[in-house]
């Protein structure tokens, strides 16, 4: 064997149109609020689907909404800025449905993968083990799991290793109903065909809708070879309702908090602890029992995250304590070595390292330099009923116990504040200063207007 670099051109990267279907009214939900924007780990389930198939490695990515569906229109673009959005005027069925993104699939491309906004447990490596069969010749490729109980699913109806076609259970005899294989709904069709076996599906069936599935006895009947993937039925699971929504979410934060202890975590209970699709926790990180991590979380090597905790929006630098019960809401920065203990909420503040607040205070839109002391009873008062204002507090500061620092306010480096202050001067570097003045009461005082 030669270990002279090779000299045949690579293989061309296969290009990939997704197009999810987001249509459905989702009326089981019994909600105002589309199924497909329901959420599961903090993320909408459209949201789940359109980052899984980027994943997966398709390069463009297509979203079929109902009519007058601005707010899902809306979240595609703002979960896949690139996503193209198209609308399907009447629901007459699947693959209806795929045709109203004709635009985008006459665009051209290599695979055309079609996804369901509301099955939102497929994973990435699932889509690309469904496209691996049109790489290989195969004209369309299925997306099969056996079921337990097959009630309700379309069946997979095989003739050897050979799919001769799918059929709605409404629409099967009595010997297909008994096939235990069923249709998860997921398919990958060759781009260069996609258009006319789509144009070929009828609806001659007892709905009168243009089936995706009838593509596959139309593909057979034209000499293609139609291939079938399997997958666990428990992640192509579909969610049609609270229930279904419910299991969901059981279902991923297993497969989350999992993913967490691989990678170094420590979760000493790890059924009590909630994660979002996004949280990032670094090695040696340990997170005791009772915690819910929202959105946008993201905590250092060697941190603590204390029990009966709530993170959203939050970073956590290395080897800093969060808790037990205190709350970091969107837009906390913890330095590295910050303690935050029971009972402090942090919002919208950036705390250098070191900083200490362990016990009953809330610092809203602050800044606090590194070692600073921030004392029981703490407020940052930052809204005077019409805006917010910023506090600064510098390094090495000591803020005493029950002190209102009313903002805008700058407290300097080294400045010790006397406990029980009210503090609505700035206050210089390494000075000390006790506000306890004189109750005044203002009788014609009016309240600010909002502006």
């Amino acid at each position: 064997m030669s270990d002279a670099p090779s000299t045949e051109p690579a293989a061309r990267a296969r290009s990939c149109l997704a197009i999810i279907l987001a249509a459905g009214e989702g009326t089981r939900m019994r909600s105002a609020l589309p199924k497909v924007l329901h959420k599961i780990a903090g993320r909408t389930m459209l949201a789940h689907v359109l980052c899984t198939v980027g994943e997966a490695g398709a390069g463009r990515v297509a979203v079929v909404v109902g009519p007058d569906r601005q707010d899902v229109a809306a979240a595609a673009t703002a979960a896949c800025p690139e996503a193209a959005v198209f609308q399907q005027t009447e629901r007459l069925g699947t693959a209806h449905a795929v045709l109203a993104a004709r635009r985008a699939i006459e665009a051209g491309a290599d695979d055309l993968v079609v996804a369901f906004a509301d099955t939102p447990l497929v994973t990435a490596a699932t889509f690309a083990r469904l496209r691996a069969p049109l790489a290989a010749g195969a004209a369309i490729s299925v997306l099969g799991f056996a079921a337990a109980d097959p009630t309700g699913y379309g069946r997979l109806v095989l003739d050897g290793e050979r799919l001769l076609a799918i059929r709605e259970e409404r629409d099967a005899s009595e010997a297909e109903r008994a096939i235990g294989l069923c249709n998860a709904g997921l398919m990958a069709v060759r781009g260069d065909i996609a258009i006319a076996l789509l144009d070929a599906v009828g609806n001659q069936n007892s709905k009168g809708e243009y089936y995706l599935t009838d593509a596959v006895a139309i593909a057979g009947g034209r000499g293609e070879r139609v291939a079938v993937v399997l997958a666990p039925e428990a992640e192509v699971a579909g969610v049609n309702d609270r229930v279904q929504l419910a299991a969901a979410e059981a279902a991923l934060q297993a497969r989350l908090r999992l993913q967490v202890m691989a990678e170094g975590v420590t979760l000493i209970a790890p059924e009590t602890v909630f994660l979002a699709a996004d949280t990032r926790l670094g090695r040696d990180v340990v997170v005791e029992p009772n915690v819910c991590f929202g959105p946008g979380v993201r905590v250092g090597t060697g941190a603590t995250i204390r029990s009966f905790s709530h993170l959203e929006g939050a970073e956590v630098g290395e080897g800093a304590t969060v808790g037990p019960f205190a709350r970091l809401r969107p837009g906390a920065v913890l330095g590295d070595g910050v303690h935050i203990g029971n009972f402090v909420e942090v919002k919208n503040s950036r705390l250098a390292a070191g900083v200490k607040a362990n016990h009953l205070a809330y610092l809203g839109d602050s800044d606090v330099g590194a070692g600073t002391n921030v004392g029981a009873g703490t407020i940052t008062c930052n809204y005077d009923g019409a805006n917010k204002h910023r506090t600064t507090i510098g390094a090495g500061a000591f803020i005493g116990t029950n002190t209102s620092l009313v903002a805008p306010v700058t407290i300097g480096d080294g400045a010790y504040i006397g406990s029980g202050s009210v503090i609505t001067a700035d206050v210089p570097s390494r000075a000390l200063a006790i506000g306890r003045g004189r109750q005044v009461v203002k009788t014609d005082w009016t309240p600010p207007r909002k502006g």
